[in-house]
């Protein structure tokens, strides 16, 4: 189970939390829902560790976890809105790049674990292709494919269904709740109140201050 108690962020004079906690168990799906400004991907990015923590305990099944080594322990894998992938890389090349670049993962390793990630997530014939190739819903595979390469104990989406046209979002949904029977923990942004109710065991609803 993740925990976090009385979370604190600011951004200048801008407070963005200010005591906030959640939990999540394992194996369910939490939905942030809210309009943009409230705070939803800076809380994925502080447990991502790509933004810090001012304030307050991250706990993860009964240990607290140092806010300052959040980025190092890999405790949740970002899907971003946008995707993030390189465009001169394949496929292949986008999964691997930073397990062998950042965490000394072997090449020959990191292509093994990125192949099975590509068949489980019906990719395997796309390991060659560059992302321009690729439909919104491939793409969005890929980035969780990428995610999935750092073995997280959580996937977080940010707006994983913000660039997509409806039949494309029902295919995200699908994987989400493909994740979630695999008992995969999942955190997911977004704005969309029907998918979040499609998806979630529990929904927080978060307003702009």
């Amino acid at each position: 189970m993740l925990e976090l108690k009385n979370i604190s962020k600011r951004f200048g004079q801008k407070v963005i939390f200010t005591d906030f906690s959640l939990q999540v168990e394992d194996g369910k799906i939490l939905s942030l829902v809210g309009p943009s400004g409230g705070g939803k991907t800076t809380l994925l990015r502080m447990l991502a560790g790509l933004e810090t923590v001012d304030s307050g305990e991250v706990i993860y099944n009964g240990e607290t976890i140092p806010v300052g080594e959040l980025e190092k322990l890999n405790l949740l894998g970002f899907v971003f809105q946008d995707f993030q992938l390189f465009p001169h890389l394949s496929v292949m090349d986008n999964l691997i790049l930073s397990p062998v670049k950042t965490a000394g993962m072997r090449k020959e390793d990191a292509i093994q674990k990125a192949t099975g990630l590509l068949e489980r997530l019906g990719l395997g014939e796309h390991a060659n292709a560059y992302p321009y190739s690729l439909s919104g819903g491939q793409k969005q595979r890929v980035a969780l494919a990428r995610a999935m390469m750092i073995d997280p104990q959580i996937i977080g989406y940010d707006e994983p269904t913000s660039a997509l046209d409806p039949e494309l979002r029902q295919e995200v949904e699908h994987l989400i709740l493909q994740n979630r029977e695999a008992g995969m923990t999942q955190i997911v942004v977004t704005h969309d109140l029907q998918f979040a109710e499609n998806i979630s065991d529990v929904m927080i609803k978060i307003n702009p201050k």
